[in-house]
């Protein structure tokens, strides 16, 4: 009877390790797959007749080379006779938010752009959205968050409870201030808050100089609010409410471009750094070692999208409610 039951044993055992080694070669043919595609889709134009690029800005907003050479190289294309930026984006990092609205603009000045904001375009989205001259946003679709953010965590009353102290050697008082393991000096906070101010001077001169905006009508969107599609019309943050769509009825009205166009879609980067694809294939694998809840378990926590939040170095152009901590 109880070699029965260690027969049995074995043979799940076994089950489950070939199970596991079937879905690692499955994961490793869609890898060599999505690579061909990548290279295929990166290495040339868009095959066929004439058509509007359509490209895609969604997430947290980081400095990303491989976007800014997609983005030239489209630019560059003799195919695409217009572009349509979908943006559903909280924001990011200042620096990399003023990189991507950089490139769009030097692909504005080659091909007629037009901004459709699905979700969110807030904060750093929304310096993406101003390098187009025509932004189209839902209803409901939200715009805004024009301001400037630096946060630190400060530990110092957990250390004392804890009886650690953090002792430090640095060239001057200001060095890596302030560092979250001490009481914040005066200068330290005067220091950031300068650099803050001078990014929210520069973020807000923006709004100036692309929407047309100043006096009252300025100071009124650029106090850190967000708004909706339909107030960011009657404020000027949108040209008009709509979808995709509207967007090709503005670019056929205003640039000539021929509305039958099909529109396809433009990659900036590579599928094999989004990873989107392996979730499946991961939820197989955890599955394949008993674990089949755990993947779900973590994105229904939001523990990735926290990690991701975590990980944002230096200022923030970031919509960032406290109900997302």
């Amino acid at each position: 009877m109880s070699l029965d039951a260690d027969h049995i044993l074995l043979r799940r055992r076994m089950r489950r390790k070939l199970t596991f080694w079937r879905v690692v070669a499955v994961l490793v043919v869609i890898l060599a797959v999505a690579a061909v595609s990548v290279v295929g889709r990166r290495s040339g134009e868009f095959t066929g007749s004439a058509q509007i690029a359509r490209i895609t800005i969604s997430g947290i907003i980081r400095g990303d080379q491989d976007r800014v050479e997609a983005l030239d190289k489209l630019a560059k294309s003799r195919i695409a006779r217009a572009v349509i930026v979908h943006i559903d984006s909280p924001g990011g990092t200042t620096a990399g938010s003023e990189q991507l609205h950089q490139a769009l603009r030097r692909l504005a000045a080659d091909k007629p752009l037009a901004v459709v904001v699905d979700g969110m375009a807030a904060s750093g989205g929304y310096i993406a959205a101003m390098a187009a001259d025509h932004i189209v946003a839902g209803d409901t679709s939200l715009v805004g968050s024009i301001g400037v953010l630096f946060q630190f965590p400060n530990v110092t009353d957990l250390l004392k409870t804890i009886g650690v102290k953090v002792e430090e050697i640095k060239s001057s008082p200001l060095k890596a201030a302030p560092n979250g393991f001490e009481p914040t000096s005066p200068e330290a906070r005067a220091a950031i808050e300068s650099v803050v101010m001078d990014s929210y001077a520069w973020f807000r001169g923006m709004v100036h100089e692309r929407r047309k905006l100043d006096g009252d009508a300025l100071a009124k969107v650029t106090d850190g609010r967000i708004f909706t599609g339909r107030q960011g019309v009657e404020l000027k943050l949108v040209d008009a409410v709509g979808n995709e769509q509207a967007a090709i009825d503005w670019l056929a009205k205003e640039k000539g471009i021929d509305p039958k166009l099909p529109v396809r879609d433009w990659e900036l980067k590579s599928k094999l750094g989004q990873l989107s694809f392996l979730h499946l294939g991961a939820a197989a694998v955890l599955d394949a070692v008993g674990l089949p809840s755990l993947a779900r378990r973590l994105e229904e926590a939001g523990t990735v999208q926290a990690l991701e939040r975590l990980n944002l170095d230096g200022l923030l152009a970031l919509w960032h409610p406290s109900a997302a901590n």
